[in-house]
């Protein structure tokens, strides 16, 4: 598969930005400080996303293996802007869950928070949402496991180590990205779900239910009209939903110019 286009600039600048943290510190000016220090600077919230500790080369080398291997994948399934958001905010939310865990005592107040995993653990969620039966192998296990247990186990294990282990790792920041991208692709999958039936409504594709224990007796010629007629209705059903999954993916100007014209006929069509 080939390397998506946000997925391929977001390993460039963080690579760039850890090559940089060899020459200068940029977690003083880029990282996340406390909210109440003076080292805290409006921006911090979205660089520290892109800061990742230079003594710890596992650290970046991770979180960028895991943005590669989710990333290309959950990209083209959201479209590139969707996909940008999403990760920012991810990032965003597990920025804010940092803070919050300074504030309220629960995370040194001295410490700075570095690293995309925010914004990647949402990235992990994302694929477990949208793919939950496939299968990934973990090293060195011998076996894959579906993506749904996979992100299920995570979350245990971000749980039970934000509640339980003391450590510099950002725990709380982890769960808030996860947390956040539950959010936003419940609430996408549900938008989808209102603009397909809004577009099926408007072009008067019904679904009738009928009795299962009903006699129906049929000429069957007409029967044949029918099933021509239904298997009809079918197509052109599938047809406007690869148009819907279309405009989601890469907005209304990816249209070509017939798949405007079948969009429109169908939203007026009664």
């Amino acid at each position: 598969m080939m390397m998506s286009k946000a997925v391929k600039w977001l390993l460039i600048v963080n690579v760039a930005v850890y090559i940089i943290g060899f020459v200068i510190n940029v977690s003083e000016l880029f990282g996340l400080h406390y909210v109440l220090s003076n080292g805290f600077l409006p921006w911090q919230p979205i660089t520290y996303m892109f800061v990742h500790s230079y003594r710890d080369i596992w650290h970046i080398v991770l979180n960028m293996f895991a943005l590669w291997m989710f990333g290309r994948t959950v990209e083209p399934t959201l479209g590139t802007k969707r996909f940008l958001i999403y990760y920012f905010v991810c990032g965003l939310a597990g920025a804010i869950a940092w803070e919050g865990g300074q504030l309220l005592g629960l995370i040194n107040p001295f410490s700075i928070c570095v690293g995309a995993s925010g914004a990647i653990y949402g990235i992990l969620l994302a694929f477990g949402m949208l793919y939950p039966n496939e299968r990934i192998f973990i090293f060195p296990l011998p076996i894959p496991f579906k993506a749904k247990w996979l992100i299920i186990g995570y979350v245990f294990i971000e749980l039970g180590s934000a509640l339980f282990v003391s450590d510099l790792t950002a725990h709380t920041a982890h769960l808030a990205g996860m947390l956040a991208g539950f959010i936003m692709i419940m609430f996408w999958k549900k938008s989808a779900q209102k603009q397909r039936q809004h577009f099926r409504q408007q072009a008067g594709w019904h679904t009738t239910a009928t009795r299962p224990d009903m006699e129906v007796t049929y000429n069957k010629n007409e029967h044949n009209k029918d099933w021509e007629y239904n298997a009809q209705r079918k197509a052109d059903s599938e047809e406007i939903d690869r148009i819907l999954d279309k405009i989601r993916h890469d907005g209304y100007g990816s249209l070509t110019e017939s798949e405007k014209q079948r969009l429109f006929d169908a939203s007026n069509r009664k």
